[in-house]
């Protein structure tokens, strides 16, 4: 008698991974900024920054930490790309600095920034990685800070100009544009909570018109790549969108989450869809509503290419009898978090927010655009960080990335954040986020084992 072995369904474990492996088209890639690695913040022409004078202003980041010399990535990235190459990654997200670009903000181009870029471009194409660039990754010109941000709309018609002068340089190394990098974060945490620069605390209003600037300023840079970005250009907003998850995956509690995500995204997401502010945002807003200018809309709802989606955690949400159909839980105490107090543990997220987007908006690429998580303590031994943390926050959340494309979602790539340790905003250098280890002192890389891990599942393109 001959026995065989039965080949399990798709979305079961093998001894191999899962049987199931990720599409063809599917891009595995690494993300990063360049205020949190390029270092070399009054090097090459680059003006200062909002982060740069924020990082200054005592108690603002963790440890007085600065932005000076980051892991120093503008000397050594070319040794940074050969270590991409070396773990299989493929395809890079990163971001361009303005104040390196245009140091004021407004005034003249820094031929030296351009021509910094146009070398970093070239060292990606001989290690054989594809570039996915940020225009804005919350670093403005402190000349623009100083003369009110983004509460201004002068920098919005600066940043229209920025986008075009970057897009025009790049054009020919640069086929995949990302507009603005996590419109909250750079508005309410930056103008309402005060917690990133430049740290201020406004009224409900003034947070609105930040909101409002923002999503015209995406409006510009989709125009710049559309007229200037030559064949093949394509380009899409990153958001870190209000997240939710139901409680149980009902008809009732999914109906809840649905309301939920729409109502907390009415203002970016919501905005861009439609063509016009939603109704419950408006109502909500009241006398606070931002101001609308002629135009402004046809800019902000040009159609894009993808959806890019930035997501590390989420709320649970269940359906209730109330006007809003739905009630928020609170997670208790002893919740499973990483170092972050706000990261906590959540690996249906990343299946839930590329569906409810697909079936609020109608999108029909999306790209994860950062996920990963943060721990203070991971020290070198023997050469090795054994960061299994970090490898079974990846190994779950890559499992439902894999489950939301079976069941349809357009999910197209999913960029691990962050490549390397890097400046953490106010945290500093105190937390880490990266697959592969610096030492702060010596800038010495070391990739740690989610980097091996990762590395093993962009080869084999299955979950490991």
């Amino acid at each position: 008698m001959t026995s065989t072995t039965p080949t399990p369904p798709a979305d079961r474990p093998t001894p191999f991974g899962y049987a199931s492996p990720f599409p063809d088209r599917f891009v595995f890639g690494v993300s990063a900024s360049a205020p949190q690695i390029e270092g070399a913040a009054f090097e090459g022409g680059k003006g200062e920054s909002n982060w740069d004078r924020f990082a200054r202003q005592p108690g603002a980041v963790h440890g007085g930490d600065t932005l000076d010399v980051a892991v120093d990535h503008y000397h050594r990235f070319d040794e940074d790309f050969a270590l991409m190459a070396s773990l299989g990654v493929k395809d890079y997200r990163l971001s361009i600095a303005w104040p390196r670009i245009i140091p004021d903000g407004t005034g003249a181009v820094n031929e030296e920034g351009i021509a910094f870029y146009h070398r970093l471009f070239a060292s990606l194409k001989k290690h054989g990685i594809t570039p996915w660039v940020t225009l804005f990754h919350w670093d403005l010109p402190l000349a623009l800070e100083a003369r009110g941000g983004w509460t201004s709309r002068e920098t919005v018609d600066a940043f229209a100009r920025y986008a075009e002068v970057v897009v025009k340089a790049f054009a020919g190394e640069v086929k995949h544009w990302i507009t603005l990098n996590e419109i909250r974060c750079f508005t309410m945490l930056a103008y309402g909570f005060g917690t990133k620069a430049p740290g201020r605390r406004e009224s409900a209003a003034v947070v609105n018109q930040t909101y409002h600037h923002a999503i015209v300023s995406h409006g510009h840079a989709v125009r710049a790549v559309r007229q200037f970005g030559g064949p093949g250009a394509q380009v899409g907003l990153t958001d870190n969108s209000d997240v939710c998850v139901p409680v149980t995956e009902t008809e009732a509690d999914i109906a809840a989450a649905t309301a939920w995500f729409r109502d907390r995204n009415a203002h970016i997401l919501g905005a861009i869809h439609a063509g016009h502010y939603p109704p419950s945002y408006l109502k909500r807003a009241g006398a606070d509503a931002p101001t609308v200018l002629p135009g402004d809309f046809e800019l902000i709802s040009q159609p894009t290419d993808f959806l890019g989606l930035n997501i590390y955690t989420a709320h649970y949400v269940r359906a209730a009898d109330n006007e809003l159909g739905y009630e928020q839980l609170v997670l208790p105490a002893n919740y499973p978090r990483a170092d972050p107090p706000w990261l906590h543990l959540v690996p249906q997220s990343i299946y839930w927010a590329p569906r409810l987007a697909t079936e609020l908006y109608g999108h029909r690429s999306i790209y994860i655009t950062e996920n990963g998580c943060g721990y203070d303590d991971e020290p070198v031994r023997n050469g090795e960080v054994h960061d299994l943390h970090r490898r079974d926050f990846l190994r779950s959340h890559l499992r439902e990335v894999h489950r939301a494309i079976g069941d349809g979602v357009p999910i197209d790539g999913y960029f691990l954040w962050s490549f390397i340790d890097n400046f953490e905003w106010e945290d500093g250098y105190q937390r880490r986020f990266g697959i592969v280890h610096c030492d702060y002192e010596t800038l010495q890389r070391t990739p740690k084992l989610s980097a091996r891990y990762y590395a093993e599942v962009m080869r084999a393109r299955r979950i490991l």
